[in-house]
């Protein structure tokens, strides 16, 4: 096990010790000050909440802070055993990071007789989580139209078609006034991918007509539609916003019945592909959610699916737990690189990669975003990194992959989307609502206290793992939930109506 995903002990009632070498133990109950913590023969100093580090020894200013056995920062001033380390007296710090390659490579798992799910078998071999047809947006000015379209097929149009879930609309604010920028190739990259993606039976696209992102090419390079489920309308050419409504209508409605024909069947999980994302983190995540997902993208790659992880700038100071595990030297150079890119890319933009945690995630006891990205690498497991793909980059390999995307979680989910993932796993601290348009989004709990207060939103609890249920089982919930929500059971995202306002391609570079 790989010390990113060192699992937490049984709790006592008062606090988790992650590793031996730690210098803080995690509070999993409000302590107050003069509580004694006698596992660790300290004193608790003033208040610390749950989910928030407690010193367990003396740490002189300019010390290095272990968590998990990895440094998460260094101490602003001198902390005594029993006092809060967080904000006040944390920070991050450079220091030489251990960037071995391939270190921590193993064979994965056989598994003799490999799950399978029941999904939409499509012409060109993919399979999809859910059956919809979708209408895209080309540019910020053809939405209005998009919206329109996708709002006319409500429930009761669409009864007499059971087999399809929906018409789902993905305007969006971009694709003008970017030129040839690394931004439009990155827009239509997201778009391709979203028009040829396993859970779209069909594809409208929806053009203004004089915008820089025409829709023509991106027709030419798509490919493996059945017959007229690939179409599309511009506005200025049908002579105006209700007219191109009308016309979307009809062409969506000779969709339906071709839609319709497509039908659940058992497909093997080598045909799945699972985004890993998590936002509203708190102290808990790294301890339960993420490594309980991490447990179950291992069991996952054994079956023979594949798991993204993503969100760069949140495994910023994690990454050598990656190279590790790398499947080659070049695979974790691309992840080095990448990394590279993000310092480069927020240097000229006048920001840090140390701008996280957010305030969210400080109040639920993350600290720095070493400690924030130590959690979030948890979700990776332990399986070999096969490949890095760049923002919305079709997944071509089997297995553990990575993609580059930003921490936001709509424009990381899009990207993963546009790569292939029929459906998203979520993991959430601070109480995230999100959901990902067509792509059903399963949302883990990190602590019982978020699972009994938000379970309209909630699909999944990890935080039993506290009270001493073992982290197996857990991952084991975890990978049932994936196979169900792929064979169609409906996540809380997608019954609350979450998704057409989350798709959200990346907006790189200026806007001119």
């Amino acid at each position: 096990m790989s010390d990113a995903t060192v699992a937490a002990r049984p709790a006592t009632r008062q606090f988790i010790r992650l590793h031996a070498n730690d210098d803080v133990v995690i509070a999993t109950a409000q302590l107050i000050s003069g509580t004694t913590l006698g596992a660790e023969g300290i004193t608790v100093r003033g208040l610390i909440p749950p989910g928030h580090k407690v010193a367990t020894r003396v740490i002189a200013k300019g010390s290095a802070v272990r968590r998990y056995n990895q440094i998460i920062g260094f101490a602003k001033a001198d902390i005594a055993p029993g006092e809060h380390v967080h904000t006040q007296n944390l920070a991050v710090g450079e220091f030489e990071r251990n960037h071995t390659f391939s270190t921590d490579v193993h064979p994965a798992a056989k598994i003799d007789k490999p799950a399978t799910f029941r999904g939409f078998a499509r012409p060109d071999g993919r399979v999809g989580t859910r059956n919809y047809i979708a209408i895209i947006a080309s540019v910020n000015c053809s939405a209005t139209v998009v919206r329109g379209i996708a709002s006319h097929f409500d429930r009761k149009l669409l009864a007499d078609y059971p087999n399809i879930d929906g018409v789902v609309g993905l305007p969006h604010p971009l694709g003008c006034g970017m030129g040839g920028t690394e931004g439009m190739a990155v827009l239509r990259r997201t778009m391709l991918g979203y028009a040829k993606h396993a859970n779209f039976a069909g594809v409208l696209f929806v053009g203004l007509g004089c915008e820089m992102n025409q829709i023509a090419p991106l027709v030419e390079e798509l490919k493996g539609h059945a017959p007229g489920m690939l179409q599309s309308v511009n506005i200025q050419d049908l002579g105006g916003t209700s007219q191109a409504i009308k016309v979307g209508i009809e062409r969506i409605q000779a969709m339906l019945p071709v839609a319709n024909q497509f039908e659940r069947q058992e497909a093997p999980l080598s045909k799945l592909i699972v985004g890993l994302n998590c936002g509203g983190s708190d102290g808990y995540s790294g301890i339960t959610a993420n490594p309980a997902l991490g447990g179950a993208v291992d069991m996952l790659v054994a079956h023979g699916a594949t798991a993204i992880l993503s969100e760069t700038p949140e495994i910023y100071g994690a990454e050598h737990l990656l190279t590790r595990r790398a499947a080659t030297t070049a695979v974790a150079e691309k992840l080095l690189a990448r990394i590279e890119w993000w310092k480069d890319y927020v240097a000229r933009n006048g920001g840090e990669m140390d701008n996280n945690p957010s305030v969210g995630n400080k109040a639920g006891g993350l600290t720095t975003i070493l400690e924030k990205s130590l959690g979030a690498v948890a979700k990776g497991g332990t399986s070999t990194l096969e490949a890095v793909y760049e923002y919305a980059e079709q997944i071509d390999k089997q297995g553990f992959v990575y993609m580059d995307t930003p921490g936001y979680d709509p424009v990381s989910a899009t990207g993963q989307a546009a790569g292939g993932a029929q459906l998203i796993c979520f993991t959430t601290g601070r109480g995230s609502a999100f959901g990902c348009a067509g792509v059903p989004t399963i949302k883990f709990a990190t602590n019982n206290a978020l699972w009994n207060r938000q379970r309209d939103d909630m699909d999944v609890n990890c935080g039993d793992l506290i009270d001493g249920v073992p982290m197996p089982v857990i991952s084991q919930r975890i990978f049932d939930a994936i196979l169900a929500h792929a064979s169609g059971e409906k996540t809380r995202s997608e019954m609350l109506g979450y998704g057409n306002d989350e798709f959200l391609p990346w907006q790189i570079g200026p806007v001119m």
